[in-house]
């Protein structure tokens, strides 16, 4: 936040269930998503998931989801942390948990990613409410795209 600038002295901002973000660490920019406040976690696609040490510390690869009009291409992050998370169908996994820049709404802001298979969901990745927690930032679950353009018949923002 610029000059002394916290989440709570900014206004509320109203944000629709679907909404297009960027992740550009993940060269990700300008695509849609779900936001659903009843997950806590954000979840990305992430395809051949494997660890490995970097100067003594532990990182993840990753192939980022393959969106239209946006090539699937290989990641690599410092593993944040670990976390039990219960799945979609409610089963309890250990998921891997990267902490990367995302803008939303004009704001630009950390979160945490979990990675895991959402192949067959129909959004790449699910914004949870821990990324929206303390943003002076509010659902709407009648709306979409208040705060980004519909994308386009390629999954991206005109």
């Amino acid at each position: 936040m610029k000059n002394g600038a916290t989440a709570a002295s900014l206004p509320m901002t109203v944000i629709g269930w679907h909404e297009c973000i960027s992740l550009p660490e993940l060269g990700l920019q300008n695509f849609a998503v779900k936001v659903d406040t009843g997950a806590k976690t954000t979840a990305l696609h992430a395809d051949d998931i494997e660890t490995f040490y970097k100067d003594s510390e532990k990182w993840v690869r990753f192939r980022s989801p393959d969106i239209p009009g946006i090539p699937a291409r290989t990641c690599e992050f410092p593993v944040f942390t670990k976390r039990d998370i219960t799945n979609t169908s409610g089963t309890p996994e250990t998921r891997i948990i990267i902490r990367t820049p995302m803008i939303l709404a004009g704001r630009k802001w950390k979160i945490d990613i979990s990675l895991t298979d959402r192949g067959t969901m129909r959004f790449p990745l699910i914004l949870g409410r821990r990324a929206l927690r303390g943003r002076n930032i509010v659902v709407h679950p009648g709306k979409s795209y208040l705060v980004s353009d519909m994308p386009n018949s390629e999954g991206l923002t005109p």
